[in-house]
């Protein structure tokens, strides 16, 4: 393990923890110096403590394949990933603009539809995609907020500076495991917390309750909030759970609920009905109200849409909010933030081709070895392809599926992902990563200290997705270093 960290290199890439000389970044040297002290044993002896420890503590998550259904430990590497706080300054200020933006486009796009008027965003492209909900026109949720839970894709390009790779505006995962990478850690590597003063990430669920209680309309208290879950079988159903349980909320299913003849949402209880304030709902909008989506729907309720509109009950992420979860609608985002808060976009996004752009459809289609191409509207990983990684086979698959549907698929740059020492059998390699910070926007709004940092287990690849074979590490902003 020691020599592997003395012949650590992640070649050009921008490395999070190493510099490019082979130096300890100043934020990370008491770690990497541990680390480097332990010897292999020991850092062995470590890893087993953390697998352990996720068995302990029930942390998994499902992995659909081939029609079956597969529970999976949580894979988690043991070197943390380490952010400054005056950089993280910078981003989170950066995502607070970003989700600002996107909730007034979504309420913008339900009622007045200025954005589109005015061209600044193409009227075709927001209203024939199936995001797009024209039950909830009219719709002003409490504080203009749609999008309350945002997760945003970040990724450090080669050079050093951080990019918004995507949005995820309907039902954002992944903030449980953040949580419990940083309780795992503290475990395993108890010594590693001594020489850092560590912004801490566990009052996420009561800064998630205090969103979710400032939507309720009556003025209680203590509402009465549920997390509404598709069940036991769905891969986050771990998740649901836990911020369930952390925020003193209740973990219902479809059925647990019903609309009563006064357009108000109730809980089934064995004392007896007892009224909802507020749904933090983690199922898709499709399946949440069978009079108005999916006929055939078993995961939603009846009429919760009817009590939504009357403003008897909040519903978080409102319905229709994945009207910007979309990588065509990404692309606009720059344009929305100077549009409605007159303001230069602090984080850059990532260069984008839009294929039903003539002129961007042909540039693609030329240099599918080059770009890494995505469907508008997948998640976790499905449906990309890397070209640069990718067989000819793959690209002519591609191409025949962008010119059959051009408005369904975008393209982007290859990046040059930073890397992050991580443990690979009994040696320390550079592994490309992202990083999924969470906002969080009711009557004030509020950005995770880090985030969910994902990492690409497989040398060179650059897909993250647990889905796909990819892991994780606790990440930590410190008040320290540069």
């Amino acid at each position: 393990m020691i020599e592997s960290w003395k012949s650590y290199s992640s070649g050009d890439y921008y490395d999070e923890l190493i510099t490019a000389k082979g130096r300890p970044r100043l934020a990370a040297t008491h770690v990497v110096n541990m680390l480097k002290g332990l010897s292999q044993e020991e850092m062995a002896a470590r890893r087993v403590a953390a697998e352990l420890a996720i068995r302990d503590m029930g942390i998994s998550f499902t992995v659909y394949s081939e029609g079956s259904n597969i529970d999976r430990s949580w894979p988690f590497d043991i070197i943390p990933r380490i952010l400054t706080s005056k950089e993280w300054r910078q981003v989170s200020l950066g995502l607070q603009q970003r989700s600002k933006a996107l909730n007034r486009f979504i309420d913008d796009i339900y009622n007045r539809q200025k954005i589109l008027a005015e061209g600044i965003v193409p009227a075709e492209t927001v209203l024939e995609s199936t995001n797009y909900k024209s039950q909830c026109a009219g719709v002003k949720p409490p504080h203009g907020a749609w999008a309350h839970i945002c997760g945003s894709d970040l990724v450090r390009n080669g050079d050093g500076k951080f990019y918004v790779l995507e949005d995820n505006l309907r039902v954002p995962s992944g903030v449980s495991y953040m949580i419990e990478n940083r309780e795992i850690t503290k475990r395993v590597l108890p010594e590693l917390f001594e020489n850092y003063s560590i912004l801490p990430v566990d009052d996420y669920p009561s800064r998630l309750y205090e969103t979710l209680a400032s939507l309720s309309a009556r003025q209680s208290r203590r509402p009465c909030i549920v997390v509404l879950t598709p069940g036991i079988y769905n891969s986050a159903y771990f998740e649901h759970a836990f911020l369930a349980q952390s925020m003193g909320a209740e973990l219902v299913e479809g059925s647990d609920l019903f609309t009563g003849d006064d357009d108000c949402l109730y809980m089934r209880t064995v004392d007896g009905p007892v009224r909802v304030d507020v749904v933090y709902r983690r199922v898709d909008e499709d399946f949440i109200d069978p009079e108005v989506f999916r006929e055939d729907s078993m995961l939603g309720v009846p009429g919760i849409m009817r009590a939504w509109k009357a403003r008897n009950v909040a519903i978080a992420n409102a319905p229709g909010s994945g009207v910007a979860d979309d990588k065509v609608i990404y692309a606009f985002v720059p344009e929305m933030i100077r549009y409605y808060l007159k303001e230069k976009p602090l984080l850059d996004s990532v260069k984008t081709y839009l294929c039903m752009r003539e002129k961007d459809c042909e540039y693609v289609l030329a240099n599918l070895d080059k770009l890494v191409v995505k469907p508008a509207n997948e998640s976790g990983g499905y449906g990309i392809m890397v070209g640069p990684h990718a067989s000819n086979a793959k690209r002519r698959q591609f191409a025949r599926l962008i010119e059959e549907n051009p408005r369904n698929y975008i393209a982007q740059p290859t990046l040059s992902l930073s890397t992050a020492p991580t443990c690979i059998g009994d040696k320390v390699a550079p592994r490309h990563l992202d990083l999924r910070p969470f906002i969080l926007q009711g009557k004030s709004i509020w950005v995770t200290p880090g985030g969910l940092t994902r990492v690409a287990m497989v040398e060179g690849s650059l897909v993250v997705n647990s889905s796909q074979g990819g892991g994780s590490k606790d990440t930590w902003v410190v008040e320290a270093g540069r």
